[in-house]
């Protein structure tokens, strides 16, 4: 259910750029430009999501329900109060954001509108996010892909309608984004209240637990910085390709699209991996943790490998899509073909990442995120920029992966030794204090 759930938020993410496209090459580059804000939004929602929902699965699993049920409160309390902060960002960054990248008046227009609408009213994707993340805790992965699908559904059918029947263009595809989120949020609020799961909101009462906070943020913000950080590496490939063309940032923006499909799918396998995960390394059952890794690792990068074959034989008929012109498809179908070659390493390295999550150590994941994007994607990217030829610059991808693959094996290696091989072992007075 988890998988299907996000092959479900796959979708979303493409139905506006299907339908923006017919609009005009401009309005699908407004909305390409707009991704990385609408990232960074993604990143503080999954990720405090993420924080909570590993804490809940840890509890549960040491059979604390009063903390299981006080880490879900904070997590309700903390989406509103980020919702907030995301708000007025948005509508005073929108124009100046924008302006970053284009002088055109038409596509500054519709760039600032997108984003002034999909942050501004962002409050259903924030709860309906962190929602998720808390039933998926328990293990029940069925009512998360209902909140999901319920979103989803209503985006696609609010999308032609506000975009082509009420005319609304660009301003249309924000509207219908976040109504479907809204409607996301409504459903999952039922299904918190009304429903029958594991855990139980709290508010009469309700203080901020400084321990409860710690908790939660010390898996929950290296999961923030890593989404956050691929925000600034999108701005900046966004920066290196407007200095060839509009149709390479609009292929940039295609592709990160169309990889939602692939990566999707392993990202709802890391739904389903880490409450097993975290619930089984507070039981401490060392067998169930390993076992669970694997299994986890082989469907990781077997879908993975889906993808790459699908990049390598369909590539013009994927950019097709979105109504590509030839120009795009020129650019787009050696980019698809490069950059997917990335896709197996990358399989490992998402899972791999996750597992560092599940046991409480989210900064190795985000380790391995800074150094693949900052330290080498960017710079290889803006080394290959310099030949003149863009479609060097793909290269990058698969150079920067490579690197993650070698740090994430050294990162598994080590938190094996120094956690997984230990699990089981009788319980030190140290780690009762902790």
């Amino acid at each position: 259910p988890a998988m299907f759930s996000m092959l479900i938020q796959a979708l979303y993410n493409i139905v506006d750029s299907y339908f923006v496209a017919q609009v005009s090459q401009n309005a699908l580059t407004a909305v390409s430009l707009a991704f990385p804000i609408q990232n960074l939004l993604v990143a503080f929602g999954v990720g405090t999501g993420v924080g909570v929902s590993s804490l809940i699965s840890r509890r549960l699993g040491e059979r604390d329900q009063e903390a299981a049920d006080n880490a879900a409160t904070h997590g309700i309390i903390l989406s509103a109060i980020t919702y907030v902060v995301f708000a007025v960002f948005g509508a005073i960054v929108a124009r100046p954001f924008t302006a970053l990248y284009t002088q055109d008046a038409e596509v500054l227009s519709m760039g600032t509108t997108y984003i002034t609408i999909v942050t501004v009213a962002s409050f259903g994707f924030f709860f309906a996010a962190v929602i998720e993340k808390m039933l998926q805790a328990t293990g029940n992965m069925v009512m998360p892909m209902i909140i999901q699908l319920v979103g989803a559904v209503a985006n696609i059918i609010f999308d032609p309608i506000l975009i082509f029947n009420f005319n609304m263009g660009v301003a249309g595809a924000a509207y219908a984004t976040v109504g479907g989120q809204i409607l996301s949020m409504i459903v999952g609020l039922c299904i918190l209240f009304f429903g029958n799961h594991a855990i139980a909101l709290e508010f009469k009462g309700f203080r901020f637990h400084g321990k409860t906070m710690k908790d939660i943020y010390v898996v929950g913000l290296p999961s923030i910085v890593m989404n956050a950080i691929g925000t600034l590496m999108t701005m900046a490939m966004n920066g290196i390709l407007a200095g060839f063309s509009a149709v390479a940032v609009n292929v940039f923006g295609v592709y990160f699209k169309l990889q939602s499909f692939v990566f999707m799918p392993v990202f709802g396998l890391n739904n389903g991996m880490v409450p097993i995960i975290a619930y089984n390394y507070g039981a401490r059952h060392k067998d169930r943790v390993i076992r669970t890794i694997k299994h986890s690792v082989a469907y990781g990068v077997g879908i993975m490998c889906v993808g790459l074959i699908v990049m390598h034989i369909f590539p013009a008929q994927l950019m097709r899509m979105f109504d590509a012109e030839e120009s795009l498809i020129a650019i787009g179908v050696p980019a698809l073909e490069t950059i997917s070659l990335s896709f197996v390493f990358a399989g490992f390295c998402i899972v791999v990442g996750s597992v560092f999550q599940a046991l409480g150590n989210g900064v190795y994941s985000m380790i391995v995120s800074v150094a693949r994007q900052m330290c080498v994607l960017l710079p290889v990217a803006k080394l290959l920029s310099l030949s003149g030829e863009v479609t060097l610059i793909w290269w990058a991808f698969p150079i920067a992966e490579l690197a993650s693959l070698l740090l994430s094996t050294y990162f598994l290696v080590r938190i094996y030794k120094k956690i997984i091989c230990h699990i089981g072992e009788p319980v030190t007075t140290r780690e009762i204090t902790e």
